[in-house]
């Protein structure tokens, strides 16, 4: 689920040899990437994950994972957004460059013959 740029994960109990885009027989949580209070991201339903586990499911790594996180509350910590940069000052255009170039001091210019 999600958008482009906008990841959204179900967590759903499904049968091994249905396709991956099968109809799940139960969704038992939710991940959200996007969010930025890590203990916000994941919400599952314990109860029915024991359930599942109990009766022969095994989850994925990615969801064990999940699972382990929530179970033992390990989020680690929130890091701060990282500073903006500072911007780059221009160089500045010489006169000479900014129209026409400028004949240099002490040349002539040539005299015309007619």
């Amino acid at each position: 689920m999600g958008r482009t740029h906008r990841p959204f994960y179900r967590i759903c109990v499904i049968d091994q040899r249905k396709a991956r885009d099968a109809e799940p027989i139960e969704e038992i949580g939710t991940y959200d990437p996007m969010v930025k209070d890590k203990s916000k991201r994941v919400t599952i339903k314990l109860d029915r994950v024991d359930y599942w586990i109990s009766v022969g499911a095994s989850p994925s790594d990615r969801v064990a994972t999940l699972i382990d996180k929530v179970k033992n509350n390990r989020w680690g910590s929130i890091k701060p957004d990282a500073p903006a940069p500072a911007p780059k000052d221009r160089p500045k255009k010489s006169e000479a460059a900014e129209g026409e170039a400028a004949p240099a001091e002490g040349a002539e210019a040539p005299a015309a013959e007619g």
